[in-house]
């Protein structure tokens, strides 16, 4: 029997949506009835074919129990954590680099009055969580040292961890170790915990909430001619395999955030891919996150059109993702982002 995939598909929002639940036509995601589907895809590796939920009986045996096993997880409630909360309306994590080298604001917010300013602005603005870096992991960034890593972020986070929900953006244990006894709530490591191979015993014993990304290859040559079989089914079973490897260590709990690294080793069709079929995802289990915001494949789609801080394509791409059901967006411009959400929450309200 070949390996199958689940991917949900068809979704309603908001109004149309809580009818076509009611009416037991579409399936709530996790439970939110505002945010519904009644297709599914059924995804191998030679072939994708979609059908409507009602015929999934008509399956062979095996082949149902999988897809039932698979949507019960894709309808299961998800418990809030972090200050997150989990309906119709994604989370935002709020990006506050302390770098002088970040891709689109290197440089901006690295002194500690102006950093304190731009994260409580966010957070004001309807971020969730401020998500702090210290080390720039752009294309072609190369690693710095822990202490000044930790030079950078320390008298901010000390600060900010008592005033507002932080995540902290970093690859290295002891970073993580440190920024957890200052009040940290969720880390976030790009590398999806392969950086560094303490990572995983610091977040087994202090039992933290993380974010587990995909990345292909290191900051310094990832975009160099990045390659997968289906990048969509590659990382899917990358997160299968570390989540299985995380339970065989002890770490149990599902305070656990998947994100598959747009523009960490990926070209533009790969970036594409994994957003047009985000939903994919909503079958390991876990809240989705996705850093869509002025990244290059904005750039690469608009070209001529494209500015410096790309809140247009970051404003659409925002959109899609929420009506697909991810959780969280990593977002610079929190304000306009926010704004988008309620204009169109308010368009398709009747």
């Amino acid at each position: 029997m070949p390996r199958y995939y689940t991917r949900v598909c068809n979704f309603y929002y908001g109004q149309k949506s809580k009818i076509l639940v009611k009416k037991n036509k579409s399936l709530p995601l996790h439970n939110i009835k505002e945010l519904s589907f009644d297709q599914i895809e059924i995804i191998t590796r030679n072939s994708k074919k979609k059908i409507f939920i009602n015929q999934v009986k008509k399956l062979p045996t095996q082949l149902q129990k999988k897809i039932n096993f698979d949507l019960k997880k894709i309808i299961s409630t998800k418990k809030s954590f972090c200050n997150l909360k989990f309906n119709s309306i994604p989370n935002v994590l709020g990006i506050l680099n302390l770098t002088p080298d970040s891709f689109s604001d290197g440089g901006k917010f690295n002194k500690k009055d102006k950093g304190i300013k731009q994260a409580i602005n966010l957070f004001n603005s309807g971020a969730s969580v401020i998500d702090i870096g210290g080390e720039s992991t752009r294309p072609g960034s190369k690693a710095i040292s822990e202490n000044l890593e930790w030079r950078r972020i320390n008298k901010i986070v000390k600060i900010l961890s008592k005033k507002v929900p932080v995540s902290l953006d970093t690859r290295k244990s002891t970073i993580m170790k440190k920024g957890i006894k200052l009040g940290v709530m969720i880390i976030n490591d790009v590398s999806g915990l392969e950086y560094d191979p303490e990572t995983v015993n610091v977040l087994k014993n202090f039992k933290t909430p993380f974010i587990l990304q995909h990345s292909q290859g290191r900051p310094e040559s990832m975009q160099n001619k990045p390659s997968y079989k289906n990048e969509l089914l590659d990382i899917y079973d990358f997160f299968e395999k570390k989540i299985r490897y995380l339970r065989s260590i002890g770490i149990n709990h599902n305070k656990i955030i998947i994100d598959p690294g747009i523009g960490f080793g990926k070209n533009l069709k790969h970036n594409m891919n994994l957003i047009k079929n985000i939903s994919i995802f909503h079958s390991l289990g876990f809240p989705i996150l996705v850093g869509n915001s002025r990244k290059r494949f904005i750039k690469d789609i608009s070209r001529e059109n494209d500015s410096k801080l790309r809140i247009g394509g970051t404003v659409a791409s925002s959109i899609y993702l929420m009506t697909q059901g991810v959780q969280i967006l990593r977002i610079h411009d929190v304000n306009e982002i926010m704004q988008s959400i309620k204009v169109y929450k308010e368009i398709i309200k009747d």
